[in-house]
Parts: structure tokens; C-alpha cells; sequence
């Protein structure tokens, strides 16, 4: 789920514990084995539910205004050196094309589970193109910069 939500792993049984405090889930189980720490197991009631069914719908119908930090920083270019701004350029075309390149293994990866949710293509392609048009963007951007158009 890393790679399509902001959801750390380490941050779930904080979300667990809220989520059976605001009564959506209950504890039905603590589970040890060995040595490692004790393991809570949790269940959705009827209530969390109805909550889960009113907040996927509300989020089918919301279109997301994405903001972007490269926007403010592009905003305030003049205030840093041209070739201090290419090369920042540059580093974020690698980041990017490192990004799909990551991406288009680990779909390979986790696509040939067969636990894999078949939305699994659908949401790795979201991400693919949303990459692929920050990495054309900032291809064409550089391109300008390069030519002098912003200083």
C-alpha cells in the first residue's frame, strides 16, 4: 500500500487504536508468538462500516487539486543562481526517472501475486502517468531555463 497511500506501516495500530476508540473497529484478539511483541487483531463493526461506505463515496466524488513545493520554488527562482536551478532540475528528472523505473518493477513484482486486487494495474498506471507527465513537464521546464526565459 506504500506505493498508492500515505500510510506508514508503522503508523497503523496508532490509526487502529483511534479508530476503535472512535468505536469503528473493535479489538477481538491479542495475539503473541515467541519472543516478538504482543499483536492486536482488529474487526470492522457495523458502525465503522457505514463510516468506510460514507467516506469511499464521498471520496469517488472529489477531484483532488494537487499542489506542488516545485511550483513555489519555481515561483522564487530568481532568487538563486540559473546554474544553481538547472542542477536542480536535473536531479529531479533523475529522481523521477528513478520513480518509474522503481514503479515499473515493483508492479511486475506485485502484480504476479495472486493476492494482488485486480484495481492493482488501474492504481500503478495512475501513478505511472501522473510520473510521466511530472517528468515531461519538468523536461520542458529545464528546456526553458536553460534558454534564459525566466531571468
Amino acid at each position: 500500500m506504500s506505493d498508492w497511500t500515505s500510510i506508514a506501516f508503522g503508523s497503523i495500530y496508532f490509526a487502529l487504536d483511534k479508530l476503535a476508540e472512535e468505536q469503528f473497529v473493535d479489538k477481538t484478539a491479542v495475539e503473541q508468538d515467541n519472543k516478538r511483541p504482543a499483536r492486536s487483531v482488529y474487526q470492522i463493526n457495523e458502525k465503522g462500516r457505514e463510516e468506510f461506505l460514507r467516506l469511499l463515496r464521498e471520496s469517488w466524488r472529489q477531484v483532488e487539486r494537487q499542489y506542488f513545493a516545485v511550483d513555489i520554488c519555481l515561483f522564487f527562482q530568481e532568487s538563486l543562481p540559473l546554474e544553481e536551478i538547472k542542477d536542480y532540475l536535473q536531479r529531479r528528472l533523475a529522481q523521477l526517472e528513478g520513480t518509474l523505473i522503481y514503479l515499473n518493477a515493483h508492479q511486475q513484482e506485485a502484480l504476479a501475486d495472486q493476492h494482488a486486487p485486480r484495481s492493482a494495474a488501474a492504481i500503478f498506471e495512475h501513478s505511472r502517468v501522473h510520473f510521466q507527465a511530472e517528468l515531461a513537464w519538468t523536461r520542458a521546464l529545464l528546456v526553458q531555463v536553460e534558454r534564459g526565459e525566466f531571468q
